[in-house]
C-alpha cells in the first residue's frame, strides 16, 4: 500500500484566517489527502496552530489575555473552523505542545553536536519605553529596499526581502509605537545554514517536477547576493520553547526561547507524535512516518504552503533535518501557491476588507466556498476573489450543472417510476458515448489529481458533470416516456447511475454534497476505475430518495449586499 504523508503550512494563532490563507495551503492539501485516501493510500494528514513568536504575544496583549490562555482559546476556534470547512486532518496539533518542546530541544542539541550551531554576540534593538529587547517582528519601519512603510524587522511583506531590524528606516516598537529605541548587545544562537549550502543546492536540483515557484524562490535565496545566510534561532521572549541542548540547560541562554521559524516546522513531526499519543499508539506508530530507519523510507511526503513559506521549507527546515544527521524523512514534493487577492486589493483585518473563515461559514455552506476557491486556486499566478466571479461559479457550476442534473433526474423518476431504479429497455450508442467521454475525462482527472494540479482537476470534474447534463438534455426521457416508457426507463436508470459516480469523484472538492448524493442514492461511495463498471452500481429495484435542493443560487441582490458588507473602510 502506498503511504502518503501530507502537511499543510501552520496557520498563525493570532486570529481567524481569511480565504486567501485557507486556499494557500489547507484547502488544496485537503483535496489531495481525500484523493489519496479514495484511491487506497494510507494517509497521514497533519496540521497545527503556530503558537509562538511575536504574533501570538501581540494578539494576546490586544485581547487583554495571557498568551497561553489566548492560544488555547484560538486553537479551538481555528480547529472548529477547520471542521466547518471539512478539512480532514488526521490531527490538528499545537506547536506549544510538550511533544514539540521536546523535539525542538532535541534537534537543537543534535545540531550543536554536529557543529551547526554558533553562539553570536549581536546588536539588538532595546525599547526603553517597553523595558525589553524587541525581537524582529516587534519592530516596524520603512523597508530600505522598496520603501514600504510597515515592513517588519525580519522581512518586508511587500517585496519579501529578508531584513534585520537594524536595517529599517525610522524604526518603531510594534508594542507601544515608541521610537525611543537603542541598540544593545546580546547573545543568540545561529543555525549555520551556510555550511549546508552546497548540500541543499544539490538536493533541490535533484527534486523532479517541483513547481517553478518553489524552486525559483529556493534558488534565489541560495544564490542571490552573498547566498544562503546563517540565521538566528533564538529570541528574547517569554513565550516559546525554552532554549536547551536536548534535556540539558544551555549555558548563557537562560531566559531565551527558540525562534518561531525554527520550532514551527518541527511541529509537523511533533503533531504526528501528538496524534499517536492521543490515539493510544506506541511511538513506533509516528516514527514509521518520520524516521527512515523505522519505515519512513517508503513514505511519499508532500508539503502544501503559500509562497511566503517556501524559503523556510526548502532551506531552513531541510537544513535542520539534514544537520541533525539522524535518519529523518525529507520532503519529496513541495506544492506552493501564489496569493489570492480580494476585489482589486488585499484582504485586511484592520480595515474589515474581505471575507474571513468564520464569516464565510455564517453566509453560505462550506461547499460553495470550497468549490470557488479550489477552481480558482492561485497556482501559476495570483488570483482574485470578486463577488461576481463567486456568484457565477456557484450558480453556473454547482446549481445549473451538478445540482440541476441530480434534481431533474431524481424528481422525474419519482414522478413516473417511483423512488426505485426502473427496469426495462437497453443501453445503446448514446450511453456508450457517455461512457467513453467520462473515461477520457476520468483519466485526465486522475492524472491531474495525482500531479496536484488543482485547477485542472476542478475543470475535469466540472466537465464530467456537464457530460451527464448534456446526455439528459439530448435523451429527453420525459418526452420519450409518452411513446416508449421502456426506453425512457433505460435512460433514467443510466442517468441515476451517474449520481453515485459524481458523488465519488466530487468528494475531494465538495464533500458535503458528495455525502448528500451518496445517501440519496443509498450507496457507499468508492473511487471509480472505469465508467462502464461504475454505471452499473444501481440495479433495477434499488431504492433512492430525492435530495433537497443541493445548491441555492446567489441572487444579484444578495451578491451586491455581500460585496458592500465586506468592502471595508
Amino acid at each position: 500500500m502506498t503511504r502518503t504523508l501530507i502537511t499543510s503550512a501552520l496557520p498563525y494563532i493570532n486570529g481567524v484566517k481569511h480565504l486567501g490563507n485557507l486556499v494557500g495551503s489547507q484547502l488544496p492539501s485537503d483535496v489531495y489527502a481525500r484523493y489519496c485516501r479514495a484511491i487506497g493510500h494510507e494517509v497521514m494528514y497533519i496540521c497545527a496552530t503556530d503558537e509562538h513568536g511575536t504574533p501570538a504575544e501581540l494578539a494576546a496583549k490586544k485581547a487583554g489575555q495571557g498568551v497561553e490562555e489566548f492560544c488555547t482559546q484560538m486553537h479551538e476556534v481555528q480547529a472548529e473552523l477547520a471542521r466547518g470547512f471539512r478539512l480532514s486532518f488526521d490531527h490538528f496539533g499545537r506547536s506549544s505542545s510538550p511533544q514539540n518542546h521536546k523535539l525542538t530541544q532535541y534537534f537543537a542539541g543534535r545540531l550543536a553536536e554536529n557543529g551547526l550551531i554558533e553562539e553570536v554576540s549581536e546588536k539588538q534593538v532595546y525599547s526603553n519605553t517597553d523595558g525589553r529587547y524587541l525581537p524582529d517582528r516587534y519592530i516596524e519601519g520603512e523597508c530600505p529596499n522598496c520603501g514600504f512603510a510597515d515592513a517588519r524587522g525580519d522581512q518586508c511583506e511587500n517585496c519579501t526581502k529578508q531584513l534585520d531590524p537594524t536595517d529599517l528606516i525610522n524604526p518603531r516598537s510594534a508594542i507601544s509605537g515608541s521610537t525611543d529605541l537603542e541598540v544593545r548587545e546580546t547573545k543568540h544562537l545561529y543555525l549555520r545554514q551556510s555550511k549546508l549550502r552546497d548540500t541543499l543546492d544539490k538536493w533541490i536540483s535533484t527534486r523532479e517536477g517541483w513547481p517553478v515557484l518553489t524552486t525559483s524562490i529556493a534558488k534565489k535565496w541560495l544564490h542571490d547576493g552573498d547566498g544562503l545566510q546563517d540565521r538566528g534561532i533564538t529570541r528574547d521572549l517569554d513565550w516559546g520553547v525554552p532554549v536547551k541542548r536536548g534535556t540539558q540547560e544551555w549555558d548563557g541562554m537562560q531566559g531565551k526561547v527558540f525562534y518561531v521559524w525554527f520550532d514551527a516546522p518541527i511541529e509537523y513531526i511533533a503533531a504526528t507524535a501528538e496524534w499517536a499519543e492521543a490515539n493510544g499508539h506506541e511511538p513506533a506508530e509516528w516514527q514509521r512516518w518520520w524516521c527512515t530507519d523505522k519505515g519512513a523510507d517508503d513514505v511519499n511526503y508532500v508539503q502544501f504552503m503559500g509562497k511566503d513559506n517556501v524559503p523556510f521549507h526548502t532551506l531552513s527546515f531541510p537544513a535542520t533535518i539534514m544537520g541533525a544527521d539522524d535518519n529523518w524523512k525529507l520532503v519529496d514534493y513541495i506544492k506552493s501557491f501564489n496569493y489570492l487577492n480580494y476585489d482589486g486589493g488585499q484582504f485586511s483585518t484592520s480595515k474589515g476588507r474581505g471575507v474571513f473563515m468564520n464569516q464565510a461559514l455564517d453566509i453560505l455552506p462550506s461547499d460553495y466556498w470550497r468549490w470557488w476557491l479550489l477552481s480558482n486556486v492561485p497556482e501559476s499566478s495570483d488570483s482574485e476573489f470578486t463577488w461576481e466571479s463567486f456568484q457565477s461559479g456557484v450558480n453556473k457550476d454547482l446549481a445549473d450543472v451538478l445540482g440541476n442534473f441530480v434534481s431533474r433526474i431524481t424528481k422525474f423518476c419519482r414522478s413516473k417510476f417511483g423512488e426505485e431504479v426502473p427496469a426495462g429497455g437497453v443501453y445503446g450508442a448514446a450511453e456508450q458515448a457517455v461512457i467513453d467521454q467520462i473515461n477520457a475525462r476520468l483519466a485526465s482527472y486522475n492524472a491531474n489529481m495525482a500531479a496536484m494540479e488543482v485547477r485542472k482537476s476542478a475543470a475535469d470534474l466540472r466537465a464530467i458533470w456537464a457530460i451527464g447534463n448534456e446526455y439528459l438534455q439530448a435523451a429527453a426521457p420525459w418526452s420519450l416516456f409518452k411513446t416508449d416508457p421502456e426506453a425512457s426507463a433505460a435512460i433514467v436508470r443510466f442517468a441515476l447511475n451517474l449520481i453515485p459516480l459524481y458523488a465519488a469523484l466530487s468528494q475531494p472538492f465538495i464533500p458535503d454534497a458528495a455525502q448528500t448524493m451518496g445517501e440519496a442514492m443509498n450507496v457507499d461511495l468508492s473511487w471509480p476505475q472505469d465508467a462502464a463498471e461504475a454505471l452499473q452500481t444501481l440495479t433495477a429495484g434499488h431504492s433512492f430518495s430525492v435530495p433537497e435542493v443541493m445548491f441555492a443560487k446567489i441572487s444579484d441582490d444578495a451578491r451586491d449586499e455581500m460585496e458592500s458588507r465586506f468592502a471595508g473602510v
